[in-house]
């Protein structure tokens, strides 16, 4: 018997590919809004397009990139984290 390994076809390979894209990006939004990595990994490969919802609207950290660089890290020069935390401390911490 020939096994024929096409039968799964492109939509699979599509669902596939939204599923480990989203579970991405998940990661990358839970790391801008200072959480990590990990926690939208799981999220994202849990809970699919679901999981990137979440971590939209999942309130940022104070000092995240999200917070102190913007939703997007394009556009010119911006603070870092470290400078954020630096203008905000006293001289006596």
């Amino acid at each position: 018997m020939i096994t024929v390994f096409a039968v799964i076809g492109a939509k699979a390979l599509y669902l596939l590919y939204s599923w480990l894209i989203s579970a991405a990006v998940a990661a990358w939004l839970s790391d801008r809004k200072g959480y990590g990595e990990k926690p939208g990994l799981a999220a994202g490969l849990l809970l699919s397009a679901a999981g990137v919802l979440l971590w939209l609207v999942w309130p940022a950290k104070r000092d995240s990139r999200w917070k102190v660089q913007g939703p997007l890290p394009f556009g010119g020069k911006k603070k870092t984290v470290a400078e954020a935390r630096a203008e905000r401390s006293t001289p006596g911490d």
